[in-house]
């Protein structure tokens, strides 16, 4: 199918003048692309600090400590001695279990504190073309 001459100019003015001159319809278009990128953004910006953050969870009354970053890597593992008995390994791996887990519960709501809004806000977007799993792959857990 041939395309009409107003086709073809409506093209070339698209692209020769920018998003600035499209037509109103057109604008819509461009201004969720652009309310799409900045949330991206600033999904991006928010899971580097959520790398760059570190929450600790404990078990036994502080005798183990876990410390994780907010996207949950474990960074360290603290054991006060008087948790160590050699004659009872499984409470102290018990313990270790509980403190990682405290710790990853802590990392999930920084999680979903720092990026819940923003996840929330593509909710209302529609189908973005794939923009909107912009969270790489982050799952949070449902409430």
């Amino acid at each position: 199918k041939a395309e009409s001459d107003s086709d073809r100019s409506q093209h070339v003015v698209c692209v020769q003048l920018g998003a600035d001159e499209l037509h109103g319809h057109d604008l819509v278009g461009v201004e969720l692309f652009e309310q799409a990128a900045q949330m991206q953004q600033q999904l991006m910006a928010a899971q580097e600090e959520l790398a760059d953050t570190e929450v600790e969870g404990n078990a036994g009354g502080g005798l183990v400590t876990a410390t994780v970053t907010g996207t949950g890597d474990l960074v360290r593992l603290v054991i006060k001695p008087e948790a160590a008995n050699p004659e009872d390994t499984e409470t102290l791996a018990d313990l270790v279990v509980a403190a990682v887990r405290d710790a990853s519960t802590n990392a999930q709501h920084l999680a979903e504190s720092k990026l819940g809004p923003l996840a929330g806000g593509l909710g209302g977007l529609g189908d973005l073309g794939g923009l909107g799993d912009l969270g790489g792959g982050l799952q949070l857990p449902e409430r």
